[in-house]
């Protein structure tokens, strides 16, 4: 018989729905029961894609002997991390603080005042490698629960003191100059693998926001090495097992070096991210290779992740179905050389193993390999190449498919927007600009509410009831700025500065200038989570300073050379401060951030371009080019004579009847230009 879980829209609650455990969602009913119980509560944070969740699921959560003394002895929570962030961050707060490290499944007990007292990941169902079994553990919170309750709730109210202490006051630093980037370089430089590319040594992640950084601080700056490290980076992944030769996008992240074995599940917001850069990369280089991937990442977030709505889901399961009715990862991607003969005949089933690196040993498990591309001398027919790729991407369409998450994220849509868009735009892509202002239009219809306020996910056309997170408010800001760049319809930037409203008003502190990931009026947890640095995704504070300062660039010109004053500038400014404080110490955790400060040093430039009409041939390439510049945070408005669709179109003409650009900085304009190598030259210089 279904739980509590039955009807919740995550799909990783409905993946519980029918264990015996009877799991309540976070709620503030399931409190109550604890304290009417008397009883601890066992929370328990994951979420769909996540391998470890499923399998301490199916050793503990699916077994019946275990559910009976969860349920005499707990009230269960389950907790889909992508759904509640905010207390998904409270709590590994409290994890990493006490252990060291961190991760999920997350399993965390709290008192009926939801106070933490003990902490683990994923527990075993027997003793392993010096861990103790799941059971265990339950038997032995029982026992201090019930024998040494004092105690219990003394070291929860300590760690929740500690926790409070640890509040961020950066807000009120000064912005990060030339120095303090010159350090974050120099930092990424020492931490860089010249052999392999990326940062760091096993597991790998995609470096996309460090990245961005490098490309725009190569575009103020013309350093060389800044470029170097970028493209290698990116080539080495895009060669790599990380990224799906046949079907195009990238894995969360490499179990190696290398780049070789990736952890195979698939994320929208690696995949949005990642798609952005390598059309940056192209835009910087012109490498054919970044405009293959760019593409290639596009297609298959608009093929594999669009949701019947219009919006994006969340991620695609590392495991599936081998074929056996076991579910193991990495089991859809894999291949053996006799597999692939299987597929292509002798003669191309060798060519397609040295081509992609398959080997009788295996790259991964059980002498299976992840398809690659290896460095090689000697070319290949392309034609060829073409045809053994379509050969077995059909072939691997027919085998059982990962599960999908189709939960939308606001945040994570916010992020694949801007990179549609910009993609789209680049590549003479109309139908990935349109699957932009698809999702766009799904988030405005179903997210947003009459006060503008977002909800953080919707799944099958309903919204989910939890509140969005600053992340949401600016990443969705962050893709609305850039759809309205690149289709030139102001509706974006208006709707972008409804959101924008709401950073200010609900999550930045008055005082400090510091940002908080929940809004004020938000549900009050233990600690209200404030994290500035950037891991998956950028944060939702440098992320909201990117967003304020792009709209600050639209639309506060004219009023900050009257009052020489500007708010979103303003807040910007303050959020920055934390990048003074983090960049020159941990560059790699503060990427997005560094970006930011980059294109604060450039301005950002401000390009208007008015034309006769959007569709006019010169106004379009115009605007082309000035969506190809690569000045860092560069905004473009672009519309007729005397639109009223974006404030930089104001008192801007035609120059001598012909379609101009105009493009200014700091106060500062250039004279008008008609020609589009001039513009080129201004977007550089």
């Amino acid at each position: 018989m279904p739980n509590r879980l039955a009807h919740e829209t995550s799909p990783y609650l409905l993946q519980h729905a029918d264990n015996p455990v009877d799991w309540w969602p976070w709620s503030a009913e399931a409190f109550e029961e604890a304290r009417k119980s008397g009883k601890p509560v066992l929370l328990s944070v994951g979420y769909s894609s996540c391998h470890w969740c499923h399998v301490m699921a199916h050793e503990s959560f699916e077994d019946q002997a275990t559910a009976d003394f969860l349920n005499e002895h707990f009230v269960s929570v389950k907790v889909d991390r992508e759904e509640r962030p905010d207390v998904d961050a409270v709590y590994m707060e409290a994890v990493q603080a006490a252990t060291g490290q961190g991760g999920w499944p997350m399993t965390v007990f709290l008192t009926p005042d939801a106070e933490p007292f003990y902490f683990g990941t994923y527990f075993p169902p027997a003793p392993r490698h010096g861990s103790p079994s799941f059971r265990q553990v339950l038997e032995g919170v029982r026992s201090a629960w019930s024998e040494r309750r004092d105690e219990v709730s003394e070291v929860a109210g300590k760690i929740v003191r500690d926790l409070a202490g640890r509040e961020i006051s950066y807000g009120d630093a000064q912005v990060p100059g030339e120095e303090e980037l010159a350090q974050a370089l120099l930092g990424l430089t020492r931490e860089y693998d010249p052999q392999r590319g990326g940062f760091g040594g096993a597991p790998k992640f995609p470096p996309s926001m460090v990245i961005e950084f490098l490309l725009r601080h190569h575009a103020r700056t013309g350093a060389e090495g800044a470029l170097q490290m970028a493209a290698d980076t990116c080539e080495r992944m895009a060669r790599g097992g990380i990224y799906d030769q046949l079907g195009g996008g990238f894995a969360r992240y490499s179990v190696d070096r290398e780049w070789v074995v990736p952890h195979f599940e698939k994320m929208l917001y690696d995949n949005a991210l990642l798609c952005r850069v390598y059309a940056h990369l192209w835009r910087s280089t012109g490498s054919e290779l970044a405009r293959r991937v760019a593409l290639e990442t596009a297609d298959f977030m608009v093929r594999e992740l669009r949701t019947a709505e219009g919006g994006f889901a969340s991620a695609l399961d590392a495991d599936s179905d081998d074929g056996t009715g076991r579910h193991v990862e990495g089991a859809y991607y894999v291949w053996t050389p006799q597999q692939l003969t299987e597929v292509l005949g002798e003669e191309d089933g060798r060519l397609a193993a040295h081509y992609f690196g398959v080997t009788e040993e295996g790259t991964f498990e059980h002498g299976q390999s992840v398809l690659q591309l290896p460095q090689q001398d000697g070319l290949f027919d392309a034609a060829k190449i073409a045809s053994i790729r379509e050969r077995l991407l059909d072939r691997r369409s027919e085998r059982p498919a990962p599960g999908r998450d189709d939960k939308v994220v606001a945040a994570w849509n916010g992020l694949a927007i801007a990179a549609l868009a910009e993609t789209g735009a680049y590549f003479d892509r109309p139908d990935l600009v349109e699957a932009a202002v698809g999702a766009a239009d799904l988030l405005v219809r179903l997210h947003l509410d009459e006060q503008a306020r977002l909800a953080r996910t919707s799944k099958d056309g309903r919204a989910g009831a939890n509140a969005g997170v600053l992340e949401d408010y600016a990443d969705v800001a962050e893709g609305f700025l850039a759809l309205a760049s690149v289709t030139g319809e102001g509706v974006w930037l208006e709707f972008a500065g409804f959101l924008l409203d709401h950073v200010l008003a609900r999550f930045v502190d008055a005082e400090s200038g510091s940002l908080y990931d929940t809004a004020a009026d938000a549900e009050q947890l233990i600690r209200r989570p404030q994290d500035p640095t950037d891991n998956a995704t950028p944060s939702g504070w440098t992320a909201a300073a990117g967003a304020l300062l792009g709209y600050a660039a639209h639309t506060g010109a004219p009023a900050a050379a009257a009052a020489n004053v500007n708010v979103h500038r303003a807040a910007a400014e303050r959020a920055l401060g934390v990048v003074k404080a983090l960049g020159p110490r941990v560059p790699r955790f503060i990427g997005w951030g560094l970006a930011v400060a980059e294109a604060l040093l450039d301005g950002p430039r401000e390009v208007a371009i008015v034309g006769p009409a959007l569709d006019d041939p010169a106004t379009r390439a115009l605007h082309r080019t000035a969506l190809l510049g690569s000045a860092p945070g560069a905004v473009v408005a672009v519309g007729t004579p005397g639109s009223d669709e974006f404030p930089l179109l104001a008192d801007r003409p035609l120059q001598q009847g012909q379609p101009a650009a105009y493009v200014c900085r700091n106060f500062t304009c250039d004279a008008p230009t008609t020609d589009p190598d001039q513009l080129r030259t201004a977007l550089t210089s």
